[in-house]
């Protein structure tokens, strides 16, 4: 037997005249709107590089847009027809719940690009009413109708759409954000799950139940709805487990749950089997949902081994990004597509003649399309040159696109058919036949076609691996030449330069060397692509993936070089390099090795045997028994409503040991540099009495507070004291230093420290730490900063909180999961700071007085550094994916190397 879906577009009790029928037009009205979303995701991914939340965006146009409206619409259509009744499915009500859904998707689309979290409210809010109107009505039509074989099929509907309001809850309570430790990776897995699983995978369990078979033109297989019947609790079962995994306990948890719902689907599925081998799929709509099942089976086998290979949800949800591929283009949108071609000649009936040519021009070149389609995805997946995996993806974008214009063309000709039908008048009555007849495909056009269309990805794929290979001139000279062609006589000594790439650029992106030099490069992609750097020489490094190390050597350098980052287009985007060739090399300090290490193109000060930079030493270890400054942020105290603080500040000269082994003498704010951490809120006063107990002048600057400053920011004398007194209107991590002249060096010197203003509705957080990066310009053993030096702009030596590498002896301490946030302030004197935490990735970046990136804006958006010029300061917040060291740094990596260093250690 075929299913009623066949049987109530071709029965009837006589030859109708030609026309369109009110129920043929409905499904095209409302199809339209799944045509129409997908025409958008279409266009989204033919633009997604120029537009915010690109691949939030593109998921959502598919899943949310034309997937949920197709779903409504084809379960309303299937629901009636098992149930035998043709014309519930239209009317009032169901365009009421076609409008009220759209509104909402549109709502949480526009609510997210614009970060109108009220919006998305709204939005979620309206597809989760519209979506529980459907169930009701499914409920209501259930118990209307006599009792049928395939009922079962109309339980799946109702089940799955009453799980998707409670994924919208989820999926709005993540767009909040401020959401602690890895909770936002929970609910976004239990989002995903019963969404993609639950709405989704259950409504195609239900209809394949008939619509397989139909697809197949063959008799539903005996015990299929038995099958059915008892499938459906093993499925909710095992969509309940993974789901109470997700919220409650640690990954390998929610494993069992995904293996039982695979366990459902088996029991569903057997009878599917059978019916292929009574006849095997010979259209495109069957080969295209078995593929589409062959996707799912393996992203369920993936996720399982996602889930049970570690303990951090934040490491799942880093992994499973990597299965929305195969998820939503592999299975949704297969299914989608498969659906769509053999369901749309039916609506728009019409006879079988007119059925069999609609269903040839939708499954026009099918095999081709069908293999490159999978073969295309495929290479998406796998490791491949970004260049082959862009091809394949415009790859996909064209073969969607062909399919659009397919269906609109094939129902634009089939309405035109009907209409010159209609005129002519009524037709004789056919010989009798399947409304949707197969169209046989000869064996050797289908392997032809599969053959053209693994040919077609070829193509493509050769296409973008051609694209990204390296050509570089011929270089007219060798790099040991000067200006005008003569040899440069070698010098001995080895210049080494540390070059970052930090997105689009290198950082820096010019060094100095001197003439004669060797020139070594060690290069860092720290950014998102695959770059490496090329010099004009052909001097090289191998291609770099994202977070790899190689190193260039340039040889004897007597010329300036150019050069560049060889991936197609990455020249003309800005990544270039240029190589300064200055003096003769004499006046480059070296080391016992010969070797010159010059700190991002600047010049550096040969260190004399009396100056703290002789001994300072990055890989020395401090004393047994070293403790570094405690780098907890004591929480604002107080209660609700503006709060007063008072304190005493004393200017304090004091020797202390600022690396192992290097001691300077420090003009202090209460003995320490940083001095004193102050913290408050918005409304705050502080009432800060600065008293100098020092041998010079000194004065303090907050900038936290807003007024005039030839008063309160005075200089006052040894013995002195001075009253400074200011209201917090804005919040931030702010600056207070000396403002004594010469600046530069009392702030250098150490008179800097933090006043920290919590932004109203700051979240709780598990840890919370404060980190001041500055530059020391050591001087003589035990005496203060070298004022020549400072002016220059010279400095041996970069810290966080005061004492070089202190982190790496001492470590923070955070356990994994939990939230954690970091303040940082670059209290300079003249030096930014690039903050970043080795193998941790931001989801909040707050930067001088605003949110750079909040949690839960996106599910993607996240910050790998936060860069801070000289006397500005923010926070960063994330949370460790699995125990285990995370060094930090400022990315400027030569700062690293010379102290500004340390390491989280996770438990």
């Amino acid at each position: 037997m075929t299913t009623t879906l066949s049987s109530s577009a071709a029965s009837g009790p006589a030859p109708k005249p030609p026309g369109r029928s009110p129920r043929a037009l409905w499904h095209l009205g409302v199809n339209a709107i799944v045509v129409v979303w997908l025409a958008l995701f279409a266009a989204v991914g033919t633009a997604h590089h120029f537009l915010p939340h690109a691949f939030w965006l593109l998921v959502h146009m598919l899943l949310l847009g034309a997937v949920t409206n197709a779903i409504v619409i084809w379960s309303g259509h299937f629901a009636a027809s098992v149930l035998r009744l043709p014309e519930a499915n239209r009317g009032a009500p169901a365009a009421l719940r076609l409008v009220c859904l759209n509104a909402g998707a549109v709502g949480v689309i526009g609510g997210m690009l614009f970060e109108r979290w009220y919006i998305v409210l709204a939005g979620g809010c309206l597809v989760a009413a519209a979506v529980t109107a459907h169930a009701v009505w499914l409920v209501r039509l259930m118990r209307r109708a006599l009792p049928g074989r395939f009922s079962m099929t109309v339980r799946y509907y109702v089940a799955a759409s009453a799980l998707l309001p409670v994924g919208a809850a989820l999926g709005v309570v993540m767009a909040r954000g401020d959401l602690a430790g890895d909770l936002p990776e929970r609910l976004r897995i239990a989002h995903e799950t019963i969404n993609l699983l639950g709405w989704v995978g259950l409504t195609v369990a239900g209809t394949l139940i008939t619509l397989w078979p139909t697809m197949l033109r063959t008799r539903v297989a005996d015990g299929a709805e038995r099958a059915g019947r008892a499938a459906l609790p093993v499925l909710l079962t095992g969509l309940g487990a993974a789901v109470a995994g997700a919220l409650l306990g640690p990954p390998p948890l929610a494993a069992p749950g995904v293996v039982v719902y695979a366990a459902g689907l088996v029991v569903a599925g057997r009878p599917w089997i059978r019916e292929a081998r009574v006849k095997s799929p010979r259209s495109f709509a069957a080969w295209s949902v078995t593929a589409a099942c062959g996707w799912l089976a393996g992203s369920l086998t993936a996720l399982v081994g996602i889930l049970v290979s570690t303990t951090s949800w934040i490491t799942v949800g880093g992994r499973t990004s990597l299965l929305t591929a195969p998820l939503a283009a592999g299975w949704i949108a297969q299914v989608l597509l498969g659906a769509l071609s053999f369901l749309v000649p039916v609506v728009l009936g019409g006879g079988p003649a007119a059925v069999r040519a609609a269903t040839v021009s939708l499954e026009r070149a099918w095999p081709a399309r069908l293999a490159a389609t999978n073969a295309a995805l495929l290479l998406c997946v796998l490791p491949v040159p970004s260049m082959v995996r862009v091809a394949c993806s415009v790859l996909l974008l064209v073969l969607l696109l062909f399919f659009l214009v397919l269906l609109v063309l094939t129902v634009v000709r089939g309405m035109r058919n009907r209409r010159r039908e209609a005129q002519r008048g009524p037709a004789p009555a056919p010989a009798p036949a399947p409304a949707s007849a197969e169209v046989p495909a000869r064996p050797h056009r289908v392997l032809g076609g599969v053959a053209l269309g693994l040919a077609v990805v070829m193509l493509a794929a050769a296409g973008g691996a051609a694209a990204d290979v390296r050509s570089l001139p011929m270089p007219e000279r060798s790099a040991a030449t000067d200006a005008d062609g003569g040899a440069v006589t070698p010098t001995g000594r080895t210049t080494t330069v540390a070059v970052t790439i930090r997105g689009m650029r290198f950082s820096p992106s010019s060094v100095d060397v001197p003439a004669g030099n060797r020139l070594v490069i060690t290069l860092h992609n720290t950014g998102t692509d695959t770059h490496d750097l090329v010099l004009e020489t052909g001097a090289r490094t191998d291609r770099l993936s994202p977070g790899q190390r190689d190193r260039l050597d340039a040889g004897v350098v007597g010329r300036d070089l150019k050069g560049w980052c060889s991936m197609v287009g990455h020249r003309q985007m800005g990544m270039v390099f240029t190589v300064r060739v200055t003096g003769t090399g004499s006046d480059s300090g070296t080391d016992s090795g010969g070797t010159t290490h010059d700190h991002s193109g600047r010049s550096t000060s040969a260190a004399t045997k009396d100056t703290a930079a002789d001994a300072f030493d990055p890989m020395a270890e401090p004393a047994t028994g070293f403790t570094a400054r405690d780098a907890r942020l004591p929480s604002a105290t107080g209660g609700a409503g503006p709060q007063v603080h008072k304190r005493t500040i004393t200017v304090k000269e004091v020797t202390r040991e600022v690396a192992p082994g290097v001691r300077q003498k420090l003009w202090t704010f209460d003995g320490t540099a940083p001095g004193p951490v102050l913290r408050g809120r918005v409304g705050d006063t502080f009432e800060i009495t600065l008293v100098n107990d020092g041998s010079i002048g000194h004065s303090v600057d907050f900038h936290a507070g807003s007024l005039a400053p030839n008063g309160p920011m005075r200089t006052i004398e040894p013995g002195e004291s001075l009253t400074y007194r200011f209201t917090a209107t804005r919040s931030g991590v702010w600056m207070y230093h000396c403002s004594t002249m010469p600046m530069s060096l009392h702030i250098a010197n150490g008179m800097f420290g933090a006043v920290v203003i919590d932004p109203p509705g700051l979240s709780t957080v598990d840890r919370e730490y404060l980190l001041v990066q500055s530059e020391f310009y050591l001087g003589k053993q035990g005496g203060t900063a070298d004022a020549a030096k400072v002016n220059a702009k010279d400095y041996d030596m970069v810290a966080f909180n005061g004492y070089a590498n202190q982190y790496d002896h001492d470590p923070l301490t955070a356990r994994t999961g939990e939230r954690v946030r970091i303040w940082v302030l670059a209290a300079g004197p003249n030096e930014s700071s690039a903050f970043h935490v080795v193998g941790g990735q931001f989801d909040t970046v707050f930067r001088e007085g605003a949110y750079d990136l909040r949690r839960g804006g996106t599910r993607s958006g996240g910050a790998q550094v936060l860069d801070l010029a000289p006397a500005s300061g923010g926070f960063v917040e994330l949370s460790f994916p699995e125990a285990g060291d995370y060094p930090f740094v400022t990315h400027i990596m030569s700062d690293a190397e010379r102290g500004a260093h340390g390491t989280f250690k996770v438990r």
